[in-house]
């Protein structure tokens, strides 16, 4: 068994994949943010920097510095399903950033922004399960095969984590399933 300060492959490929797939799936909730704060672009951005990575970008501290903006726009969001929108988009960006750990921590840089978004589209719906079930089946069906060969070579997403913990461990699970 791998130990938490174990190494894995990761190839830059693979890194812009897993950031291109956490950047559809904030886009997707990006909408609950903007009919908040629709002056604040920060989210989007970061978005965007994500998809530039994913596109040949290089990383860089300008990237980084979105996710963080994105994060902060996250905190200043009063509706929650907006503020998870945020996160989702800082989760985004911050996916060019996994490290070649092996550590359950790093499933957070994969899974981070479908989780988040799930959790927006679930507090928009007014908790409807229904909603969250189809947000993951979502995010299951349109994770490109670098999500999952990397989620093979970690460990499960870790405990804790209120419902957006839950929500990422369940499409872990789901990504790591036989049937895809």
């Amino acid at each position: 068994m791998p130990t938490e300060s174990s190494r894995i492959e990761l190839s830059e490929h693979e890194l812009r994949e897993i950031a291109g797939y956490a950047a559809d799936c904030a886009r997707r909730v990006l909408p609950l943010f903007e009919r908040s704060l629709p002056a604040d672009t920060r989210p989007r951005d970061a978005i965007d920097a994500a998809h530039a990575f994913t596109d040949g970008g290089r990383r860089t501290g300008a990237l980084r510095q979105s996710a963080w903006a994105a994060y902060r726009a996250a905190g200043e969001a009063a509706p929650p399903a907006a503020a998870d929108a945020a996160r989702a988009a800082s989760h985004a960006a911050a996916a060019a950033y996994l490290h070649p750990k092996t550590s359950a921590h790093q499933v957070k840089h994969i899974l981070g922004a479908a989780a988040h978004a799930a959790r927006a589209e679930e507090l928009a719906s007014g908790e409807d399960r229904c909603v969250t079930a189809g947000t993951l089946d979502w995010a299951r069906h349109h994770a490109p095969p670098a999500v999952t060969a990397v989620l093979g070579r970690l460990p499960a997403a870790p405990p804790g984590g209120g419902r957006v913990g839950e929500l990422m461990r369940d499409l872990d699970a789901a990504l790591r399933g036989p049937i895809r």
